[in-house]
């Protein structure tokens, strides 16, 4: 009886300590975000999270007096993410367009293209030169989904890969590997303009979009009082000036439309 009375406690108390592990600290503000996506969030090179999205949470939290917490996510595991609750929020160059009913959004404040990049000395030039090509694409992002949306483009490649994220596609790139790569226009400008990578994006571009920042849908209780610290922060220059640190001059929208 005694055995069956200790192995109880144990499980008992093994219990109240998992059904604590999955829930966050209070007054904290948890952002998902995809860590190999130069310049919304990456890894810098002291090894920390840094980012124009990231800067923009940073500003968000301390204006909400809430501790930020930066949680770096496996970008198709974005939506159990949510609605696990281990993130209140996806914030990483988030593209809405396609998605506007599958999550709580703030409203955009960013315009983006999904466009197609290339070793600088390609000879592809046109949409058209991607026949017989091979063109990777990061899995469950909005430009594959572009590409979905596109079979009379997609059907001409040799073939349409999946990567894990942008970084490794790029410089598999560059490597020979790919012929080609869909991918934001931001971030390929980025890393071209400047990180001086030896690519050059096509003119033609496959699809535009704005970015978001994504909740749970329901979630608009902390959705508003985002959204009300981005309109402050677009009102009185803050964002712009977050952007011109990263892109030399305010690419933001919210605001000005």
């Amino acid at each position: 009886m005694k055995k069956i009375l200790t192995v109880l406690l144990i499980a008992l108390v093994l219990a109240a300590g998992l059904s604590g592990c999955g829930k966050k600290k209070e007054g904290t503000f948890t952002v998902g975000f995809d860590q190999n996506f130069p310049p919304m969030g990456f890894v810098g090179d002291d090894g920390k999270y840094v980012g124009f999205d990231l800067d923009l949470a940073a500003e968000v939290a301390k204006r909400l007096n809430m501790e930020l917490v930066l949680q770096p996510i496996a970008w198709d595991a974005k939506d159990e993410e949510l609605k696990s609750g281990n993130v209140d929020c996806i914030w990483n160059g988030f593209t809405m367009n396609g998605r506007e009913d599958l999550y709580t959004w703030t409203e955009p404040y960013m315009d983006n293209e999904q466009v197609i990049v290339v070793r600088k000395d390609s000879d592809i030039k046109t949409l058209a030169d991607l026949a017989g090509k091979v063109v990777a694409v990061q899995i469950d992002s909005s430009a594959q989904y572009a590409l979905e949306d596109k079979p009379e483009l997609t059907s001409t490649f040799k073939e349409l890969v999946t990567t894990d994220n942008y970084e490794t596609a790029l410089m598999d790139l560059e490597a020979g590997a790919f012929d080609a790569v869909a991918m934001d226009e931001i971030v390929a400008n980025y890393k071209i303009q400047k990180r001086g990578a030896n690519y050059k994006v096509l003119e033609e571009s496959i699809a535009s979009e704005q970015y978001g920042v994504g909740f749970l849908l329901g979630n608009t209780e902390l959705r508003d009082k985002v959204q009300e610290k981005l309109e402050e922060m677009a009102a009185d220059g803050t964002m712009a000036k977050i952007s011109e640190e990263w892109f030399g001059k305010d690419i933001t929208t919210l605001g000005k439309k």
